[in-house]
């Protein structure tokens, strides 16, 4: 397998579509990646499987090392929600998690995209930085409110997530 070279000289992962048989790696790569939220083996095989199209597999010598999943809302055509971003330590600091982004957004099933939406909790350092870095880029408007709260939505059990919406601009949109 061919890969790219970043900066540094070092091979740039792989960005590709996940398949079903990638389910098994992407849950150990979740896993491994504290504090995200741990799915089902079964949740990451149905989102391999039935949302490829708008998730993505960062593989490096063979090994999954990054993970998007996202989809866009059964109701809105024109907003992808990113549901979980795995990087697994040795691929950090590459950018990575900015061109899975990117590499989503580039396909034809996100024609139609004009926001990224997320949620986050205040606390998730690295998830804030990743999604304002991606809205910099994109010369992007970024907004955050509020949504999943701790005591109406989680009694008491977990953070507030905020929404994160990200309004891309057409032609930005057209250029990811």
């Amino acid at each position: 397998m061919r890969h790219t070279r970043g900066l540094e000289g070092k091979a740039l992962p792989n960005l590709r579509e996940p398949s079903a048989e990638d389910g098994a790696d992407i849950w150990e790569l979740v896993r491994s990646c504290k504090p995200l939220d741990e799915n089902s083996m079964y949740c990451n095989l149905i989102q391999c499987d039935h949302f490829r199209e708008t998730c993505v597999v960062a593989e490096l010598d063979g090994e999954v090392v990054g993970w998007i999943s996202a989809y866009i809302l059964p109701y809105d055509p024109e907003t992808l929600f990113v549901w979980q971003v795995a990087v697994a330590e040795k691929a950090r600091g590459m950018g990575l998690g900015n061109a899975m982004l990117q590499s989503i957004l580039g396909r034809d099933a996100c024609d139609g995209v004009r926001r990224v939406q997320t949620t986050i909790t205040s606390d998730n350092d690295a998830s804030w930085s990743l999604f304002r870095k991606f809205a910099r880029v994109k010369d992007a408007d970024i907004e955050s409110q509020p949504y999943f709260t701790q005591a109406l939505h989680f009694r008491d059990r977990h953070a507030t997530e905020n929404m994160v919406t990200i309004t891309l601009k057409q032609q930005m949109r057209a250029a990811a």
